[in-house]
């Protein structure tokens, strides 16, 4: 105790880790209401303690609880190993190697839920792991049989050490996701006075942060998400958590692009982009997390990025389904857009805009796990937009059959709304992909009608020229004529006159 009090008067801090005091706090203190806790959850939790084992609904799941909010996602952690865990559920799967874990699956299909199962860890420090020279790409064979390794920088490289439940508190990262909760006593148990900091609206990390940050540097990412998702409760990163957080992110550049990927992708996903868009740049982070995530936060309050963001906050928040590739397609449709209006100057619209997309992808996405299926979405609805001026003939209704037409509309309607293009335009697909045979083919006749006007109100030395939308002049080569074949001859030049109106029109028909 005397050794502690000098410490304190000079400065030091302890490098002996801290485990806390476990309360115990009742549900008259807490107030939680069970009926908020997932039956699934619970199903886990009772067939660990049936079996004999210690198990709690462990980590965000209990500090929504305590703030009144349904949880999203259920964890529990266990004093039994993973193997244990897996034996007695029908559907349960260990994964991971860095930190092994168990999912327990209820349900198929979409309606499937994943409970997930951690065993309680041991904190243990730097003097007793293994340590090895790489980062976290060292091979699979170099960590094989080691249970507890890190890199020269004291970064975490695998810790599947298993111990009680006070040093598994220690080693979680704030106060207020290391409480432990179980449904069948009501009970939440806190070692970090996490409760506390709770009532408070404090985000605090346990233990020093700056060596919590080089443990595993994705910490810093993680500040951020729950900075942006409380911050409208009211809480805050405590000052001594945010402190070292800019010079911190230097840390970041060993960890893995993919990685880095996945984890811009939670940031920008879970309902509170806009939010995390602010408190990256309240914190100095704005720049040098992930380079396409410096891109979104640098163009995060142009009209169409941020309209997109707004809109992914907004489907979140009503529960519907977002993907990454739409919100990445915005992103990145300015570099689309004009580089597929430098190459028309050269090249045919169609090899153009595709060559303007593979462009982009290899400047702002790069080798990571983006250019799979998430580049695929991304290039289809970007090849989608250019289909869209195009309301005669087959066109629309070859169109509203694509799998992905819903998602190429959803980015036309968002152009719309902000005056990229003609609002007019996104209601006649609105009408025409919801719309029977009777009312398709009443709009069809009213965008030849529309041609028309627009053709007799067009000077003849203006016809085919640049000011004339270039998707217009695609759509009348594929109109039927409205009374008789027109003259081969003339329609040859007004082909000639559309070829020219394309170059540099980012809305031209493929």
């Amino acid at each position: 105790m005397i050794k502690k009090i000098i410490d304190k008067l000079l400065g030091k801090r302890s490098t002996q880790p801290t485990f806390g005091k476990r309360r115990e706090i009742g549900a008259a203190e807490h107030g939680i209401d069970p009926s908020l806790v997932d039956k699934r959850a619970v199903d886990v939790v009772q067939t660990l303690q049936d079996a004999g084992h210690e198990a709690y609904i462990v980590g965000g799941a209990v500090r929504d609880l305590l703030l009144g909010l349904r949880p999203k996602d259920f964890d529990v952690a266990t004093d039994a190993t993973p193997e244990q865990v897996k034996g007695l559920f029908r559907r349960a799967f260990i994964i991971g190697r860095r930190f092994r874990i168990v999912h327990v699956v209820y349900g198929r299909g979409r309606e499937h839920e994943v409970i997930e199962v951690s065993t309680f860890r041991a904190y243990m420090d730097h003097a007793a792991a293994e340590q090895v020279a790489g980062n976290e790409r060292t091979s699979k064979s170099e960590l094989a049989g080691m249970k507890h390794a890190v890199d020269s920088s004291g970064r975490v490289l695998r810790d599947n050490v298993w111990g009680p439940q006070d040093e598994d508190a220690a080693r979680r990262d704030f106060t207020v996701n290391a409480m432990y909760y179980d449904p069948a006593t009501q009970v939440v148990v806190d070692y970090h006075g996490g409760f506390k900091d709770a009532g408070k609206r404090v985000l605090r990390m346990i233990g020093d942060p700056a060596t919590r940050y080089r443990e595993d540097p994705v910490r810093i990412i993680r500040a951020v998400r729950f900075a942006a998702k409380l911050s409208a409760l009211g809480f805050k990163l405590e000052t001594q958590t945010a402190k070292p957080l800019k010079e911190s992110k230097t840390l970041l550049a060993d960890v893995p692009q993919s990685r880095l990927f996945d984890e811009m992708l939670k940031l920008l996903q879970t309902g509170h982009a806009l939010a995390t868009i602010a408190q990256l740049r309240k914190l100095g982070l704005a720049r040098g997390i992930y380079p396409l995530l410096d891109l979104v936060v640098e163009r995060a309050d142009e009209p169409f990025v941020k309209a997109a963001l707004e809109d992914t906050d907004r489907r979140v928040g009503e529960g519907k389904p977002v993907a990454p590739s739409f919100l990445l397609a915005c992103v990145l449709w300015s570099d689309v857009r004009e580089g597929w209006a430098q190459r028309q100057k050269k090249q045919h619209p169609h090899p153009a805009l595709q060559d303007a997309i593979d462009d982009v992808f290899n400047a702002r996405i790069g080798d990571v796990s983006g250019r799979g299926k998430l580049a695929a979405d991304m290039r289809e609805i970007w090849m989608m937009q250019p289909r869209f001026d195009k309301r005669a003939g087959n066109a629309p209704f070859g169109l509203v059959e694509q799998p992905r037409f819903r998602a190429g509309f959803d980015f036309m309607r968002l152009r719309a709304d902000v005056g990229e293009i003609d609002v007019v335009l996104a209601d006649w697909w609105q009408e025409f992909s919801t719309g029977d045979d009777n009312l398709r083919q009443d709009l069809m006749e009213q965008a030849r009608e529309e041609q028309a006007r627009q053709r007799a109100k067009a000077p003849r030395t203006a016809r085919g020229s640049a000011e004339r939308p270039p998707a217009r002049a695609e759509e009348e080569r594929e109109a039927p004529p409205e009374d008789g074949a027109a003259p081969k001859k003339r329609r040859r030049r007004r082909r000639s006159g559309a070829k020219k109106a394309g170059d540099g029109a980012q809305d031209t028909q493929d």
